[in-house]
This record gives structure tokens, C-alpha cells and sequence, in this order.
């Protein structure tokens, strides 16, 4: 008998390998720069270093004791930590420079609340210039060579900005361990920025540690490990009310109460694995590459089966119909595609940096996700249209025999 799918097992490999290659990091809450480069906008250059939901101290961070990349977590504080930042410029840009002067290049870290990002630039100056200009610092607002920074003295919690100097015509710049307390909850995002020309070409490395006050968890996805927790409990609910009823009714069990019990016991796998992901994350700062893993494999069978056990359903099996005949095989590749898509997204989702989204690469597998689900709709509401339609024929024969 040959292959009903021939080039299936092809496509998998090629889906998988594309979406692993989409992935950029697996680093979530430290976020890891290798030699990136900066992208020129208006009259400046920048690097978008993160952004992540962080919610405000609940402990004060004790400025005369820096922590450091061996220091404990502690419970309560909310910072974004840079550790072993270091800037590399050009050659050519360094020999352009006096060897006696002490600085020779400034390069900015700005950390920025979503809501705060007007007040980069020199918007509030009626100018596009994102740099301090000559003309815009006779007034005194700003300093040239800086990113422009429009500081509120009412509001405390405005941007704020970590300074980078080179010396002399050094090559590279290191930041060092500089921890920034977060005391405004929020949408925040890090931008490292520089405004001399004669630094095109440089080039970023190091990492930066974002963290809550009940540690690593992302902002946004807090919420879900207690989520995941609580579906855990309930799916185990669930599943011990179903298997009583199971034994009860043993002698009148069909073929497809074995498949509900199997997504049942998929949900519950499902869920307690995402809660221990989550858990772990939270934690150290990383994401468990092995659960994680299996939490979205878990994930997209438990999908597929559900979605496929949904639409036989509605197609009268095992009421109407004892077996789906030739329509099988087309199910079966309906359910193998949707899983290797669903897969595909979920290996992006969550493995890829936690940075919002992975833009690109999450839309193009969204796409046929989305198209994969359309057509799941479509048929599951015309298969059970037609059974019902079978189904009223069948009890109108029934009473007129009777």
C-alpha cells in the first residue's frame, strides 16, 4: 500500500526546522545581546534592548548595595539589571579620536514606560530631532550630543537614562553592573541609543535581567501560572467525575468516550505542565527548554484531537454512522496539518524572545492557523447540518413504521 501522504513527513521536518529558525532566544526575562548593531532613526542610532510588563517595588532597592549576577533574587523588588554590557565601535571610529581626551563617544541606555515614550525626543521642542541639536540647546534643554529627554519634575518616575562614555580611542566601552528600580507598573521598554555619527557601525553585547517583585515571570504573564494552576485542579476535578461515570456505565461505552476521556487526560498533562514552566521561569529568569517542549506539544495534540473528536461528532459517527468510510483519510490529513501548523506557532510563541512578539515570524504561522480553524467551523456546522437533516428522516421513517 503506498504512502497516503508522501511528502508529509518532508513537511513537517521543513516546518518545524523553519519555525526553530524563526526563534531568536530562549533567554525570556534575561535577555542576551550577541555584537547587534544599531538602526538609524531621525538623527539618532538605536537597538531596542526588551520590553516587558513590570510591576512597581514592593521593597525599596538599597542603593549602596548593587547587586550582581550572584546575588539571590529577593522577593519584592522590580528592577531591569545590566550586567556585562559592553559597546564596541570601529576601528576607523576610534583612530578619528584624541588619545588624551576622556571622552570621546557617548552611547545612552534609556528605560521608557510606554505611556512616557512622547517624551523622547524633541517633540515638546516642535522638532523631529530625536538628538540634542545646537540650535535646540540654546535654551538650555537639552545637552548636545544627548538623546533629548523631556523630564517632568512632578512625575518621578519618567524616563531614565544610563550614560556610557569611551575613552580616548579605545574601541570598547563597558557598562558594568548598573541595576535601575522600577517604582511604576507598567509597559516598559529599553532602548540603547547614541547620537555621533562617527560611531556608525557599533556594535552591542552583554545582557540585561528584568524582574518582578515575585520574580522572573514576565508582566503579562503573571496571571497565568495561577491560571494554569487553578485549570490543573479542574481538569483533575473533571477527570475523576468522568471516570466514576465511566466505570458506572462500563457495558454502554462507545469508541468515542474512550477519545473524550483521552483529551481530558491531554488537558490535565497540558496544564500541570505549563504550571511547572511556569513555575520554573518564574524562577530563574529562563524558560525549561525540555518542559516547555512538551507543554506545547501537549498543547497542539490536545488542540488537534479535540478539534478532530468535534468534528466526527457532528458528522453522526457512532450514531448515524458506524464508520467514516472514505472521508478518513481526508480528516487525518485535515488533523495532521493543523497539528503541525499549531506546533509550528507554538514553538515561536514560547521559545522565541519575550519580547511582546516575534512580529514576522508569529504572522506567518498565525495565518494558517487561523485558516486551518476556518475550516474546521465550516465543516464541523455542514456535517452536522446533514446529520440532523439524516436524523429527522430516520425518526420520521421510525413513526410512520410504528
Amino acid at each position: 500500500m503506498s504512502d497516503p501522504f508522501p511528502n508529509g513527513y518532508n513537511f513537517c521536518i521543513i516546518v518545524m526546522y523553519l519555525s526553530c529558525y524563526l526563534i531568536s532566544q530562549v533567554n525570556a526575562s534575561v535577555h542576551e545581546y550577541h555584537n547587534e548593531g544599531f538602526i538609524h532613526r531621525s538623527n539618532s542610532y538605536f537597538f531596542h534592548g526588551g520590553s516587558e510588563g513590570l510591576y512597581a517595588s514592593k521593597v525599596r532597592i538599597d542603593a549602596d548595595k548593587p547587586t550582581s549576577n550572584e546575588d539571590k533574587p529577593i522577593n519584592g523588588k522590580s528592577f531591569i539589571r545590566f550586567e556585562s554590557i559592553n559597546f564596541r565601535r570601529t576601528k576607523l571610529s576610534a583612530e578619528k579620536k584624541n588619545e588624551m581626551q576622556q571622552k570621546t563617544g557617548l552611547v545612552e541606555a534609556i528605560i521608557v514606560e510606554v505611556r512616557d515614550r512622547d517624551k523622547i525626543g524633541g517633540s515638546y521642542l516642535n522638532s523631529d530631532a530625536i538628538c540634542c541639536t545646537p540650535e535646540l540647546a540654546k535654551n538650555g534643554s537639552c545637552k548636545v550630543g544627548e538623546v533629548i529627554i523631556h523630564q517632568d519634575p512632578y512625575n518621578l518616575n519618567g524616563p531614565k537614562r544610563v550614560q556610557t562614555f569611551f575613552e580616548g580611542q579605545n574601541e570598547e566601552a563597558s557598562m558594568g553592573h548598573e541595576t535601575i528600580e522600577i517604582n511604576s507598573t507598567g509597559m516598559y521598554y529599553l532602548y540603547f541609543m547614541y547620537c555621533d555619527p562617527e560611531l556608525k557601525g557599533l556594535q552591542i553585547s552583554g545582557k540585561t535581567v528584568w524582574r518582578n517583585p515575585e520574580g522572573y515571570l514576565p508582566g503579562k504573564m503573571a496571571p497565568l501560572m495561577t491560571f494554569s494552576a487553578f485549570m490543573s485542579f479542574a481538569y483533575l476535578v473533571l477527570g475523576l467525575v468522568w471516570f466514576v461515570r465511566f466505570v458506572q456505565y462500563w457495558k454502554d461505552i462507545m469508541q468515542l468516550h474512550y477519545h473524550i476521556t483521552a483529551v481530558i487526560g491531554l488537558g490535565m498533562c497540558e496544564m500541570a505542565l505549563w504550571y511547572f514552566e511556569y513555575a520554573n521561569f518564574n524562577s530563574t529568569g529562563t524558560r525549561p527548554m525540555g518542559i516547555t517542549l512538551w507543554a506545547v506539544t501537549f498543547s497542539a495534540v490536545k488542540k488537534t484531537v479535540s478539534r478532530l473528536l468535534l468534528l466526527v461528532v457532528s458528522m453522526g459517527y457512532g450514531v448515524v454512522r458506524p464508520t467514516l468510510g472514505s472521508i478518513t483519510m481526508k480528516i487525518i490529513l485535515l488533523g495532521v496539518t493543523y497539528f503541525i501548523f499549531s506546533e509550528a506557532l507554538g514553538l515561536v510563541e514560547h521559545l522565541g524572545n519575550i519580547n511582546d512578539f516575534t512580529g514576522k515570524a508569529r504572522l506567518l504561522l498565525v495565518l494558517p492557523v487561523s485558516l486551518l480553524d476556518a475550516c474546521f467551523i465550516i465543516w464541523i456546522f455542514s456535517s452536522l447540518s446533514q446529520t440532523l437533516e439524516k436524523l429527522q428522516v430516520m425518526l420520521q421513517s421510525h413513526a410512520s413504521f410504528l
